[in-house]
């Protein structure tokens, strides 16, 4: 385990030097959407500009294949649900999903221009163990704050699908070992949604409270950049062979339990 900052081309550097590494799973990123709001920066330096230091590094040593972390907001507000990897016009609507897409952009580019290989992958919202942001991890902290009422961004109908993190790194690895082209984009999800009201609800039971009260601020998005409805069509991976054993729900639930601790 070696700690280091990928804004650090030194330390980049001082990896690929002493390490022999073929493949590169690229994971590093700053997930939160809502901090783009407040410092649009951050995005920039910490998904774009790490990716970029990243590929200029496996340039240099001559490391031919990536595997890359992305995200279904480089869709935007997609009038196709699913949605399929050929969908276009992109048109990302927080700075996060603009980021990602500039991400895919310098890994495409860099495949083609240094003959190497790539696989993408853009998620739906993954939940799991040893989460650190996202709406169940929201819930939990205000409930154990206020265990009698729960505040719900948004009206509290915005409706998504969530996959396991167990599902996605098994899709991840599927992908990988079946798909050879030099540039591989695949989406990742479940094959169902659950909005932000029943989230809620799991996790209320979850957490074993009784009479709360949900408090919604009102409107279609829980905050700017939000994308009130998603779902993925994960036709392509499935023709590869591959299914993903959790629901929405299913996958909502486990994650609660993980992030309570009770598994």
């Amino acid at each position: 385990m070696v700690e280091g900052d990928l804004l650090d081309t030194r330390a980049i550097e001082r990896l690929f030097e002493e390490f022999e590494i073929d493949f590169v799973y690229h994971l590093a990123a700053n997930p939160e959407v809502r901090i783009g709001v407040d410092d649009p920066g951050v995005h920039l330096e910490q998904n774009v500009i790490t990716t970029y230091n990243l590929l200029e590094g496996m340039r240099r040593h001559g490391i031919r294949e990536i595997a890359f972390t992305s995200t279904s907001t480089v869709y935007g507000e997609a009038a196709l649900i699913p949605t399929p990897e050929e969908y276009g016009p992109l048109i990302p609507i927080s700075t996060y999903g603009a980021s990602k897409l500039a991400s895919e952009a310098l890994i495409t580019s860099y495949t083609h221009t240094f003959d190497m290989r790539a696989w993408i992958f853009r998620f739906a919202n993954v939940v799991g163990k040893r989460g650190t942001h996202g709406v169940i991890f929201d819930f939990i902290r205000k409930l154990r704050a206020n265990p009698r009422e729960l505040e719900i961004l948004g009206d509290g109908r915005q409706e998504k699908s969530y996959m396991l993190v167990d599902d996605c790194i098994d899709g991840m690895l599927f992908a990988i070992r079946k798909a050879r082209d030099p540039v591989n984009i695949f989406n990742l999800g479940s094959k169902d949604t659950i909005n932000v009201t029943r989230i809620a609800e799991i996790v209320v039971e979850q957490m074993d409270l009784k009479n709360v009260t949900f408090r919604y601020t009102g409107g279609g998005r829980g905050w700017k950049g939000d994308v009130p409805r998603m779902m993925l069509a994960i036709d392509a991976i499935r023709n590869l062979g591959w299914e993903p054993r959790f629901s929405s729900e299913e996958s909502v639930r486990a994650a609660t339990r993980y992030l309570l601790g009770s598994e």
